[in-house]
């Protein structure tokens, strides 16, 4: 569990395909071998951190708001972890669902 967000916090995602085959924009650090979903306290920071994220150029994306407390259980049955970012995409908190 986190130690800044709270089970009904908002926090804001990248959702890729929005209104089609929606799923929330994943990463992976080559680095330590783990996925993690970007998060955001504010939608400013996830716009600005937007372009520094990895994406597929041919899909469409968008910032979109989510409770904490859903996006867990899917992050957790997807294997991915969660990492709140600030605007410059610096890692503030690692967090395993």
């Amino acid at each position: 569990m986190s130690t800044v967000i709270q089970a009904d916090t908002w926090v804001w995602v990248v959702v890729q395909d929005p209104g089609g085959d929606e799923q929330f924009l994943g990463q992976h650090d080559d680095k330590n071998d783990i996925s993690y979903i970007p998060m955001f306290l504010e939608k400013e920071d996830a716009l600005e951190c937007l372009n520094l994220l990895k994406r597929d150029e041919k899909k469409k994306y968008e910032v979109q708001a989510i409770q904490y407390d859903q996006l867990t259980p899917d992050a957790a049955k997807h294997g991915f972890m969660l990492f709140l970012l600030n605007h410059a995409g610096e890692i503030l908190e690692k967090i395993k669902p």
